[in-house]
């Protein structure tokens, strides 16, 4: 009773009049939940139950205030259109976000994941989602000390003789705290699971999947399966830090040979399910503008560094750290060395051989503007009827860019209110396209957004990520060149692959000179008089 009487206190806030429909709502999800939790602790079982009334009330409620604000609108590619659904969507947004933070775990994390798909969402949710990054929950310290004794089989006092009880750092799954190891000697970071995630998630993903499935009902034109199977095969993996210590370890195993990367060492005596025991780095957040100058960090030696190590995940590599937020980036900088900290690895994608050549493939096609390539390597990882538009989800820029000029031109600028849109016009499309690529490429996407993004606030500028493209265009210049040596069968065939990549290296290399010159006073000055764009 307790949690059916919070949500309606949350309705009447809300100035909502549908209390029957909130009341049915929350029976027809709560009752379910009751039974598949009627084994766990019965205040996880309320708490279920309240959680899951409180979403499909915003959800449905808010699919249905849309439905009825824009039934009569025929043509809805007008800006008569844009302009009148502007505040439609804000007040959504706003609903979602407001759910999304009171309910906090799964819900959270998929907030912060949508507010990060900058290029393929309106504005109004990207901006409403993206302040998620800042509200996730906090537990108690008595909390903390009870998972971690029940995981380490020890009190807190016996492991550490220091342990900071304000976290560091609080997200939506755990929170991070400074320890000293008893040695003395070694300062630590402890990431301690919250007490409750594990056994919400459960429910919470049971809510989602329900209501996915009747968002579906509602807008038929809108395809989210691709949403609910990527938090199913992902969170049990997020939820295990043993995993994540292992993913840690396999990184830098597979990085060594960077020197100015930077992956903290796991101390495995003290590292379990829920607690994650590991080195303490110290550092500034990679956005942290303020931070790079007081200690005379160069932004463009940050920005390289961060996409070259991004890019060799991607396309020589395979292994893909799929949540690189600002939060999770540090930089450093000892004497005259400039050091990438890269923190929580508890999601990696492993993308195989095939897959990761057709994606080299496409963006060679992206950087040069080759419709016919980009259209041949879009069919291949299983798009084609919006091929397009999947080309413009992949490089952030409109067709129009891609093809007359490619994606690495430095003259043109990034338009994000020509981009968002786009976006809110063809939604259907784009989840259409989400729901029939590979589950891989939905982590790549991610992953795109949220270092452009990082690219866009330190320079301040509208330069939507050319640096960050030309260092992809190096290792994807790589990555086919080594493909092509592999299947080489003659001494002539592999001399003409390293030439043709050497002199495309050549090329690329006096382009990214080009580039930094442009950057700088004299060549804002003379811009208009370099060249623009590059064949790779």
């Amino acid at each position: 009773m307790a949690a059916v009487t919070r949500i309606l206190q949350y309705v009447r806030n809300n100035k909502t009049k549908s209390v029957i429909g909130a009341s049915a709502l929350t029976l027809c999800i709560g009752s379910p939940i009751y039974v598949y939790n009627a084994r766990i602790n019965p205040v996880v079982v309320a708490t279920a139950v309240e959680r899951s009334g409180l979403a499909a009330l915003t959800v449905v409620s808010a699919a249905v205030y849309y439905k009825y604000m824009t039934w009569n609108w025929l043509d809805k590619t007008t800006a008569e259109y844009e302009a009148f659904v502007s505040p439609v969507h804000s007040r959504i947004a706003e609903s979602l976000c407001r759910m999304c933070a009171t309910n906090g775990g799964l819900f959270i994390k998929i907030g912060q994941h949508l507010g990060s798909l900058e290029y393929l969402l309106p504005k109004e949710y990207t901006s409403a989602f993206r302040v998620l990054h800042n509200q996730a929950p906090v537990s108690s310290i008595d909390s903390v000390k009870k998972v971690i004794k029940a995981e380490l089989g020890a009190d807190v006092e016996d492991i550490f003789t220091e342990f900071e009880e304000t976290p560091l750092g609080s997200a939506s799954l755990a929170q991070v705290h400074r320890a000293v190891l008893k040695d003395g000697e070694r300062e630590v970071a402890v990431k301690v699971q919250h007490s409750t995630v594990r056994a919400h998630s459960k429910v919470d993903t049971i809510t989602i999947e329900f209501l996915t499935k009747a968002i579906d009902k509602i807008f038929p034109e809108f395809e989210f399966n691709w949403l609910i199977e990527t938090i199913k095969r992902n969170l049990p993996k997020e939820l295990d830090f043993v995993q994540e210590g292992q993913n840690s370890e396999h990184l830098s195993r597979l990085f060594v040979d960077i020197d100015f990367l930077h992956v903290p060492r796991i101390h495995w005596d003290y590292t379990n399910r829920r607690v994650l025991t590991m080195e303490y780095c110290r550092g500034g957040k990679v956005d942290d503008v303020e931070y790079m100058k007081e200690h005379n960090i160069n932004i463009n030696i940050v920005l390289s560094h961060l996409s070259k190590v991004f890019s060799q995940m991607i396309f020589t590599r395979g292994y893909i750290h799929c949540d690189p937020h600002p939060g999770n980036v540090l930089v450093r900088k000892n004497g005259f060395k400039t050091t990438i900290v890269l923190l929580d690895h508890g999601l990696y994608q492993t993308l195989t051989d095939e897959f990761r050549i057709a994606y080299c493939k496409l963006w060679q096609g992206l950087l040069s503007g080759d419709k016919d390539l980009i259209k041949k390597q879009a069919r291949k990882l299983g798009v084609e009827q919006h091929y397009g538009l999947f080309a413009c989800m992949v490089a952030s820029r409109t067709w129009k860019d891609i093809t007359e000029v490619g994606v690495a031109d430095h003259k043109k600028t990034l338009d994000v209110s020509h981009m968002q849109a786009e976006a809110v016009r063809q939604i259907p499309q784009i989840s259409q396209v989400l729901n029939f690529i590979p589950r891989q490429l939905l982590l790549i996407l991610k992953t795109n957004d949220l270092l452009r993004g990082i690219e866009t606030t330190l320079l301040r500028t509208n330069t939507q990520g050319v640096g960050t493209f030309l260092n992809m265009a190096r290792y994807c210049l790589l990555a086919l060149a080594e493909h092509r040596l592999k299947k080489s069968t003659s001494f002539s065939r592999s001399f003409s692959i390293y030439f043709n990549y050497t002199i495309s290296l050549i090329r690329l290399k006096l382009y990214k000179i080009i580039y930094y010159i442009t950057l700088t006073r004299l060549g804002q000055n003379l811009k208009g008089f370099l060249p623009s764009n590059v064949a790779i």
